[in-house]
């Protein structure tokens, strides 16, 4: 393992900005998404979110709630990969120490803040993958067919539940862990919003 040093390493801060954008955006994905009808025609070319930016060409026409929870579930794999590489070079690579100014009950509530948001990084992406297997769809990842569904009503229900409440948790967990940063960098001044970002 490496020795501690002040900073976050480049490789740690691209994995915590990339995923914190990509949960956020998942989160705006699944309520947009569960907006959709059931019933809307088909179409092979969507204006991603109507928001007139960006159009996704498919190659077969599909439903606009078969292509957004599609978009939702390849996204989710693509994530969950990144956690899990987030996981092993958290364990192999020794993170900063906390900083000295912080009180004792900080230190603490840092830890658990953090090591529950490991633990529900990875069991969303994991209940959501579960879910989908007990679908009849399965998971495609971009279009090619990874992991097929086994049409299980009963497994995607309970799945669809743990995802939901993990999805409240974390963001309940977010929300402090924000503003314990905001705290420490503005009230504070401490630097520790410097510490998750690039060096010049």
């Amino acid at each position: 393992m490496s020795s501690p040093t002040k900073k976050y390493s480049n490789i740690a801060i691209i994995l915590h900005w990339l995923i914190a954008i990509g949960i956020f955006f998942m989160f705006y994905l699944g309520w947009f998404m569960e907006a959709l009808p059931k019933e809307a025609p088909k179409s092979s070319n969507y204006d991603l979110f109507n928001l007139g930016i960006y159009s996704w060409e498919l190659v077969k026409e599909a439903s606009p709630r078969a292509f957004y929870f599609n978009l939702h579930k390849s996204i989710g794999l693509t994530i969950f990969a990144l956690i899990i590489f987030r996981i092993i070079w958290r364990l192999t690579h020794r993170p900063p120490a906390l900083l000295k100014t912080m009180k004792l009950w900080e230190k603490r509530l840092a830890n658990v803040a953090h090591h529950g948001l490991y633990l529900l990084m990875f069991l969303i992406p994991l209940s959501g993958i579960i879910m989908s297997i007990g679908s009849k769809y399965g998971i495609k990842w971009f279009g090619i067919k990874v992991i097929p569904g086994i049409d299980d009503s009963g497994l995607r229900e309970l799945f669809l539940e743990f995802h939901q409440i993990f999805g409240v948790l974390i963001l309940c967990v977010l929300f402090f862990h924000i503003i314990g940063g905001l705290k420490h960098s503005f009230v504070d001044k401490d630097g520790t919003l410097r510490r998750m970002w690039f060096s010049k």
